[in-house]
């Protein structure tokens, strides 16, 4: 049970991560906004609150990984990296120039922090999996953590890696779905409808719990719940809002891979409170 002020440092938390969302995509002129302010409360407790891991020694082998399957989401990523202090929140404003560790989807090999490259959809499930069956195998406590876009999940590579998380009772691994429905070429359910996403999951033998992808408090509950279970890996659906938090992008396709112009970013701030 969470106390009111550790709820309410999350979601402040989570307020200044969307900010710096906001101003490293402006400072870029290119990359995705919706999808990263739709994820950040999901990261924000796993990094804050939900994970064992340790800036100060990102490749700690007692660590637990966090797969950012939809590595488009990348600088909400990377803000929570450089809150937590695995490098310098100025290298924020090097999103994507050549020579920057933080480029447009995530590379282990340059950033401090990140586990897994990701970034061709539909992948990313299939490496949580060997690494939840490493950490078994290895006797480890690791738990593994991964975050599906909804639009990712019409690959048919997470329906062979749900298969086989199953199969292996994988009850390390925990996934999380962020569920806004829309994807770059418009409305998931009129791209390729992939519900009812529950009941394909419980067919697939996952544990299975929906949230508000939003509050904080609900994703706790539901991260600890999936702590509980045995012998099934969990999907956590959480129904969230592409471009949670600045009203005029949320739920827009339009803003899935375009950032904030100069004034929109004022004007973003303006809502954030960060004027």
């Amino acid at each position: 049970m969470l106390t009111e002020q550790t709820v309410r440092e999350l979601e402040q938390t989570a307020r200044n991560l969307r900010v710096e969302i906001l101003k490293m995509l402006n400072v870029a002129r290119s990359g995705h906004t919706g999808g990263s302010l739709s994820a950040i409360d999901v990261l924000t407790v796993l990094y804050f609150h939900a994970m064992r891991h340790d800036p100060s020694n990102p490749a700690w082998e007692d660590r637990d990984r966090f797969v950012l399957s939809k590595g488009h989401a990348a600088p909400a990523l990377y803000a929570c990296l450089a809150e937590a202090g695995y490098f310098s929140r100025d290298d924020l404003k090097t999103l994507r120039r050549f020579g920057s560790h933080l480029q447009g989807h995530p590379d282990m090999n340059k950033t401090p922090g990140v586990d897994v490259c990701t970034g061709s959809l539909g992948q990313g499930l299939s490496q949580a999996v060997g690494l939840a069956l490493a950490a078994r195998l290895q006797g480890k406590s690791s738990r593994v953590f991964s975050l599906l876009g909804d639009g990712e999940v019409q690959e048919g590579q997470i329906w062979e890696a749900a298969m086989a998380a199953a199969h292996f009772r994988l009850d390390n691994l925990c996934v999380i779905l962020d569920h806004n429905g829309l994807q770059i070429d418009g409305e998931v359910a009129k791209v390729m409808n992939v519900a009812p996403l529950g009941p394909k999951f419980l067919a697939f033998n996952w544990h299975v719990l929906e949230v508000d992808g939003h509050d904080v408090q609900a994703i706790c509950r539901a991260i600890d719940d999936a702590g509980q279970c045995k012998e099934q890996p969990t999907m956590i659906i959480a129904r969230t809002v592409k471009g949670k938090g600045v009203p005029f992008f949320e739920h827009k396709a339009s803003y899935h891979g375009v950032p904030p112009s100069d004034d929109e970013l004022v004007r973003a701030l303006e809502h954030l409170g960060h004027a």
